[in-house]
C-alpha cells in the first residue's frame, strides 16, 4: 500500500485537482491513462506540473541517445531498489534498442559496468557514471574524462541530468511506496 492514498478519478471529477494539469499529464502518457505515479504527484499540483514538463523534456527532447537514457534509468532503478521504475523502463530500454541480455545483466547491478559481453565501452561508462552518481554523489574524474571522449558536452550534461532526475524519481517512488500498475 502506498504511504498516502492516490488521487482518484472521483477526486478528479470533483475538480480537487486542476483539470488542465490532469489533461497535460494524460497527453504525455502513451494511452492517456494516469499512472499511480501521476496520481501521487497530483497531491501537489505545483510539483505535478513541473514534473510533467521536466520529465517530458527528458523523455522526448534530449540529444543523448534513447538507449543510453533508458540504460541509465534502468540502472538507477536497480541501484535504488525502485521496482516501479524498473517495470516502467525495462520495456523502454528494449524499445530503444537494448537487449534482453542487457536487462538480465542489470539484475546484478554491482557487476554490470564491467560486463564486456553485453555492454560496449560507452554503455559501461554510463553504468559506471550512474553508480558513482547514485551511490557516491561525486563522480571520479577518470570516469568523466573517459565519458567525454565518447560524448559531446551537451550529451554529457544530458546523461548526468537523466541520472540525477531519475534518482529523484526513484526516491519519490520508494519513499511513498508507489505500487506498479
Amino acid at each position: 500500500m502506498p504511504t498516502i492514498p492516490y488521487i482518484t478519478d472521483a477526486d478528479i471529477a470533483a475538480e480537487r485537482v486542476p483539470a488542465d494539469l490532469v489533461a497535460a499529464i494524460r497527453a504525455r502518457r502513451t494511452n492517456g491513462n494516469l499512472l499511480n505515479l501521476d496520481r501521487m504527484l497530483l497531491h501537489s499540483p505545483p510539483i505535478a506540473r513541473g514534473w510533467n514538463t521536466f520529465l517530458g523534456a527528458i523523455r522526448r527532447d534530449l540529444a543523448v541517445s534513447p538507449l543510453l537514457r533508458e540504460l541509465a534509468i534502468c540502472a538507477v532503478a536497480k541501484l535504488n531498489h525502485a521496482d516501479y521504475e524498473w517495470i516502467q523502463h525495462a520495456p523502454e530500454l528494449l524499445a530503444a534498442g537494448g537487449t534482453t541480455a542487457q536487462l538480465d545483466a542489470l539484475m546484478d547491478i554491482n557487476t554490470a559496468d564491467r560486463n564486456t559481453i553485453d555492454f560496449n565501452e560507452l554503455e559501461r561508462l554510463v553504468l559506471k557514471l550512474t553508480a558513482e552518481m547514485s551511490r557516491d554523489i561525486a563522480v571520479r574524474p577518470a570516469t568523466m574524462i573517459a565519458l567525454r571522449t565518447h560524448l559531446p558536452d551537451r550529451e554529457v550534461a544530458e546523461i548526468v541530468g537523466v541520472i540525477a532526475s531519475y534518482n529523484m524519481v526513484s526516491r519519490f517512488l520508494v519513499a511513498l511506496e508507489i505500487e506498479p500498475e
